[in-house]
């Protein structure tokens, strides 16, 4: 035991956060991030308070803009905070709700029946990590007005005249000094904005931002949707080939409104939102419990009394099956939610899974009684996704079967390294095996492994697994990585924590890259996310002055060089490398495998569904999406010809 007392514990080392410092000291607690997703949370509570109005019924409009100077305004046309002296604080009780953690009209069950926020910090996390911000309410005739500047008041309420307005205004600028990036993305904004156009049926949003050069006008949108999250549904089928049409219904249950709408498309992929309130749950929750438990149930059941399984070994459609090609919307509105974390990923209420069970169940039941045809179609998908299910069990249980009986199961063409420890070992998946040869006698055997393609492999985003797992290529790729696949998957298995892609820099090496990554998006998408996967930058062109040789990834950056060294006098040879097939093993490893010159691009998905999206266009069976895309982009494309 120390006996150490020179340094002293007593109340002198317990610090009392006042106000909002506890906000400003752990930012992380309460926005989830001081990235970009967490500087568009400032935004997002101010949204979802006035949401929480027009939900309430008492506004039908917002208004959205983003100035000049990278604040943001948002204004509702509800019933206005009130601004009257509160009797705990002795302050407004506009001053009180926006520096007070805890405090807010959601907590008395009088203001609000539902609403996003619960815990009363909302607002203030947008007060106290903003540079400024300045309050303005309209209300009973009159405008009042309050300044604070990091959370601290810096103003006291002001009248500022007469009004025929009702609502509450807040304008605020992201603290540089908390936010690396204080740019908001009016892309991220106007997703935002659709989200609850979509889900509070009624509800107008007028968008604008100001942001523009000299002589250019504000790009504005207006936002109007009539049928909810009906048209939500439609609007993320866009590009879809639908099986039948929107099934909708919303009813209440025991003080909780269920509201669903879902859609059948030919696609392999599930796309579910759900909502609590208006608030976005990406990890689902009791309400999607609910859901999965009452469409499996249901279509089980129509399937089963119309004798639809005849035939199958197993005469019950699982959860994977019927969800198959399914896009959905939930939206569940809760007078007392209980989410996991203040960012609300996760909705918890028991009380929900069983509510949004008996509603759908009862409401689908009824709807496949009433259009046969399009529960044929459903049903008809589940049961292909059930025969696929099996086949690709069966592929999968031999490629772990084969593994086995040929001892190490690695690929014949892998050079793998001599190093078994993952965190130090490199996996290069080369594009031919010209590159690959010159790639193995190249690289640094102790921790650099080679496997080299067969050319442009299977486009796994047009196929189901089954047909995918009999490919060669892709077998030699789950194999050399060594983490399994589908339900045996397991990510801390990977014996290489540099998983490269290393193609030719040009269109057909980049068309190959986006077929691997494809590839490992759909099947090992957890080692994008824990940032095992990067992209080598193997150079276009060698520039040699004399008997020095430099190396350049762009056309641009290699033209700004000669013209310079040109300006110096010196005398320029220029290649251009048409593979990495043309590198002997010296120059590979200079240019694209040693780590001391390489360049790597790490892959990452910052947001999951917009990458799905794309991988869906680019690589999907879909024609008119990829069509509309190059016809809207061909102009930009920087083309090697």
């Amino acid at each position: 035991m120390s006996t150490d007392n020179t340094q002293t514990y007593d109340s002198s080392n317990i610090r009392v956060l006042q106000g909002l410092e506890a906000v400003r000291k752990r930012p992380s607690m309460y926005i989830g991030s001081t990235d970009l997703e967490g500087l568009h949370h400032l935004f997002t509570e101010i949204m979802d308070n006035a949401v929480d109005e027009a939900i309430a019924g008492f506004c039908d409009h917002i208004w959205i803009t983003i100035h000049k100077d990278g604040s943001l305004e948002l204004r509702d046309n509800g019933r206005g905070i009130p601004v009257d002296m509160h009797p705990q604080t002795k302050v407004s009780t506009l001053e009180t709700v926006m520096t007070n953690l805890h405090a807010g009209g959601k907590f008395e069950k009088g203001a609000y029946k539902v609403s996003g926020g619960l815990h009363g910090v909302g607002m203030k996390c947008t007060n106290a990590l903003s540079e400024w911000m300045v309050s303005t309410v309209y209300k009973d005739g009159k405008i009042y007005q309050q300044r604070y500047e990091r959370g601290v008041p810096v103003t006291k309420l002001e009248e500022k005249g007469t009004t025929k307005l009702n609502g509450t205004q807040h304008v605020f600028k992201p603290d540089f000094q908390i936010f690396p990036d204080v740019n908001f993305s009016f892309k991220k904004i106007l997703e935002k904005t659709r989200q609850h156009a979509y889900l509070t049926g009624g509800l107008k949003f007028s968008l604008r931002d100001e942001r523009v050069e000299a002589g250019e006008s504000p790009k504005t949108y207006e936002l109007y949707f009539e049928d909810g999250i009906k048209s939500y549904v439609k609007f993320m089928n866009l590009d879809e080939k639908s099986l039948c049409d929107v099934f909708y219904t919303k009813k209440e249950e025991e003080g909780i409104i269920v509201e669903v709408a879902l859609q059948y498309t030919d696609s392999l992929e599930e796309n579910v939102k759900c909502y609590t309130n208006n608030i976005l749950n990406p990890e689902g929750g009791t309400h999607l419990a609910g859901f999965r438990t009452a469409l499996t149930s249901a279509i089980n059941l129509y399937a089963a009394g119309e004798e639809m399984l005849k035939g199958m070994k197993n005469t019950t459609l699982g959860g994977d099956d019927v969800r198959e090609g399914l896009t959905s919307v939930i939206s569940v509105k809760v007078p007392d939610p209980q989410f996991e974390g203040q960012t609300k990923i996760k909705l918890n209420n028991p009380e929900v899974k069983s509510v949004v069970q008996k509603v759908l169940r009862d409401e689908l039941t009824t709807y496949f009684k009433e259009n046969p045809k399009e529960a044929k179609a459903i049903i008809g998908k589940a049961v292909l996704a059930f025969k696929a299910r099996a086949a690709a069990k069966a592929a999968r249980e031999a490629v772990i079967r084969k593994g086995a009986l040929e001892g190490s199961g690695l690929p014949g063409k892998l050079a793998d390294c001599s190093s078994k420890d993952p965190s130090i070992s490199e996996l290069y998946i080369v594009e031919g095996d010209s590159a690959g040869g010159s790639a193995k006698q190249g690289r640094n055997r102790s921790n650099q492994a080679i496997l080299p393609l067969r050319g442009k492999i299977i486009n796994s985003h047009k196929y189901r697994v089954d047909r995918i797992l009999s490919n060669q290529e892709f077998k030699d790729i789950v194999t050399a990585l060594g983490v399994g696949i589908g339900d045996t998957m397991n990510s801390d298995n990977l014996r290489y924590h540099k998983v490269i892609i290393m193609a030719d820099a040009d269109v057909d090496g980049s068309h190959i890259a986006t077929l691997v990554l494809t590839l490992i998006y759909r099947f090992f998408r957890p080692l994008i996310e824990r940032g095992y996967v990067y992209l080598a930058q193997p150079p276009l062109f060698k520039v040699e002055i004399g008997k020095n040789r430099y190396y350049f990834i762009s056309e641009n950056e290699k033209d700004v060089f000669v013209r310079e060294a040109e300006k110096a006098g010196k005398k320029t040879v220029t290649n251009r490398f048409k593979g990495l097939g043309e590198m002997n093993p010296e120059q590979l490893w200079e240019t694209t495998m040693n780590p001391e010159t390489r360049v790597l691009k790490r892959v990452g998905i910052s947001d999951a569904e917009e990458a799905e999206k794309t991988f869906e266009m680019l690589m999907g069976v879909e024609v008119p999406p990829r069509r509309r895309f190059i016809q809207r982009y061909s102009k930009l494309a920087n083309l090697d010809v």
